[in-house]
């Protein structure tokens, strides 16, 4: 009997996680810009501390052991025949990819500013970007950052942890940061914004130049919509959460208003049988949730059971957001619940069993810690 194939378009986090669970069940193919996850997940590490960052977020695909059952693909999306159900795609050299598929998994994810672009890239290229974005951040002596949701929390957190004695300046539109989180959760975070000397400042919201969406740090002073005076430092870092999908390869037919794929509860596209997406790029919620709580589990499982003729489940939102906002630090790494409440795993847990048991080996299978750049 012939094994299914599984096309995954976009091999970011929840990619990487659809095509280890699928790997031992069918001939899966990834389609991925780089050549490694490069997730778009703590930004703030990824300014303030980029080596530690790229140890845990910055893995090449050689180093899944459940990848070495998946063909890799580097290439960019160029388009989708539903008809002939092929993905296709244009290689750096500009040699044309046409990967058929049984099963299509939609996972390209979203951009948003210079830590999250579905350009393709070299090993050297990601390293030089990363190391050019801490240089920037690391050689002012003040720093602004605009947002109020958790990429701006983190980076303004990180930022001053790392450098104690840089100005740092939070800007953001509402009465409080973290709207899509738990009051309580904003709470705490506030006091240890201010613990760490972070200035501020509710009620900001900025005048963005067109066409911009945060995709470099600036230098020009920031001009307010609401009405405060201007305001400078040597670096302004933009997230301000203007996503955009990563679906111009797609037909527009199967996209929301928004540019979004359009998915059931099942996280199966509409009208098209064998074709699903989960992440930031499915339209399940406002708050695209599948792309934290277990949405690949949930895809891979039905998947398999559309294969074998069985029942799909359905996708659960939490209604919240929830997870770690400030990343590992050198107490430890704490995690908020959608309730509002957190706990916090020591250091030594972080150490000793958070990342090597529960993430490299329960989450990813086995990751093998020889990394090209970092050694």
């Amino acid at each position: 009997m012939n094994r299914k194939r599984v096309v995954i378009a976009g091999l970011g986090d929840v990619g990487v996680l659809t095509a280890i669970r699928l790997a031992g069940h069918a001939d899966v193919v990834g389609i991925s810009a780089k050549p490694a996850l490069v997730s778009g997940q703590e930004l703030g590490v990824r300014l303030a501390r980029p080596e530690d960052w790229a140890r845990d977020y910055w893995i090449p695909f050689d180093n899944f052991r459940r990848l070495d059952r998946v063909r890799k693909v580097q290439a960019t999306l160029v388009g989708l025949d539903l008809a002939g159900r092929a993905v296709l795609g244009r290689r750096d050299d500009g040699s044309e990819v046409a990967e058929h598929y049984d099963a299509l998994v939609i996972s390209t994810g979203v951009s948003n500013g210079f830590w999250r672009r579905p350009t393709l890239q070299s090993p050297a290229e990601i390293g030089a970007e990363l190391r050019a974005a801490h240089d920037r951040v690391a050689a002012a002596d003040s720093v602004i950052v605009i947002g109020g949701g958790a990429a701006a929390i983190t980076s303004a957190a990180n930022m001053a942890a790392t450098w104690p004695a840089k100005r740092i300046d939070l800007y953001f539109p509402g009465d409080r940061a973290l709207g899509e989180y738990h009051p309580a959760i904003w709470k705490r975070i506030r006091g240890r914004l201010t613990g760490l000397g972070v200035g501020l400042h509710p009620g900001h919201r900025a005048r963005v130049p067109d066409g911009f969406c945060g995709d470099d740090i600036t230098g020009e002073p920031v001009h307010w919509s609401t009405g405060q005076p201007l305001s400078s430092a040597d670096a302004v870092l933009w997230a301000i959460g203007r996503v955009r999908p990563n679906t111009d390869w797609l037909p527009p037919a199967l996209l929301d208003e928004r540019g979004f794929v359009r998915v059931t509860p099942e996280l199966r596209v509409p009208g098209h049988p064998g074709v699903f997406a989960v992440g930031d790029v499915a339209a399940t919620d406002p708050l695209r949730s599948s792309a934290r709580n277990r949405g690949d589990a949930l895809v891979a499982r039905n998947i398999r059971a559309e294969f074998a003729g069985g029942d799909l489940r359905t996708f659960k939102t939490p209604g919240r957001r929830w997870g770690s906002l400030l990343g590992i630090q050198p107490n430890g790494l704490e995690v908020f619940l959608p309730t509002g409440h957190a706990f916090r795993f020591p250091t030594w847990s972080v150490e000793r069993v958070v990342m090597p048991w529960i993430v490299r080996w329960g989450m990813y299978r086995g990751v093998r810690e020889n990394h090209p750049l970092l050694t």
